[in-house]
């Protein structure tokens, strides 16, 4: 419960529909946790979320064509005050790193028992930070390799550019590529951070000057 005595809210997003059921199950045994919604993509999770009073939200970190990084950029514009705990089979180290930066709770393998997720849950709730050893351990290992190294461009980070060059505008985009606006602007934020640029016009010269043989 929180410090209020209150059950904790929890808002559960996973796009297995298994793992979904199982684990809302697993939480409602739980008198302690009173499970407020799910959602099974990140963009039904931000439109669910605006609505839901939400105290721990738990965050699977692969999402399909979305990341858990995109859904954490996403509650970030829009001021949500509940605490993020990330679960996972496994994430890249510069993720992890930048779901840190971004502020979660939490990084939780799914490797651990029901019984840990739950203490973890209580945690967060509670305002305290955990990080699963194996990648805090991954992390200081290789932070400074990846300040040192730029980040690599996706498939989906390609075809923004390749578009974006071409004169799209976010609109255009979106339905070239059969995306949401608000995904096209996120999609455009995570360029503007490996690039290092903030602008529009800024990325364009870095695409035309530096990143034409990878698009």
């Amino acid at each position: 419960m929180t410090q209020t005595g209150k059950r904790i809210r929890i808002f559960v997003v996973d796009d297995h529909a298994l793992f979904r059921e199982g684990l809302l199950r697993l939480l409602a045994s739980d008198d302690t946790f009173t499970v407020v919604g799910s959602a099974d993509s990140a963009a039904s999770a931000l439109e669910k979320l605006e609505e839901t009073c939400t105290d721990v939200l738990i965050l699977d970190y692969d999402l399909g064509q979305e990341n858990a990084l995109f859904v954490v950029r996403g509650l970030r514009e829009r001021d949500f005050r509940g605490r993020c705990l990330v679960v996972t089979a496994g994430l890249p180290d510069q993720d992890a790193l930048e779901l840190i930066r971004l502020g979660v709770y939490g990084i939780f393998h799914k490797k651990h028992s029901p019984e840990e997720l739950h203490h973890h849950i209580r945690e967060v709730a509670a305002g305290r930070i955990l990080i699963d050893q194996g990648y805090l351990q991954s992390l200081v290992k290789s932070v400074t390799r990846l300040q040192d190294a730029p980040a690599p461009l996706t498939e989906r980070d390609r075809k923004v550019l390749r578009l974006l060059l071409e004169g799209y505008s976010n609109k255009e985009i979106a339905a070239e590529m059969n995306l949401s606006e608000s995904a096209v602007k996120a999609a455009l934020q995570q360029l503007f951070a490996k690039t290092g640029v903030r602008t529009r016009s800024q990325l364009v010269r870095i695409a035309l000057e530096k990143l034409r043989d990878e698009i």
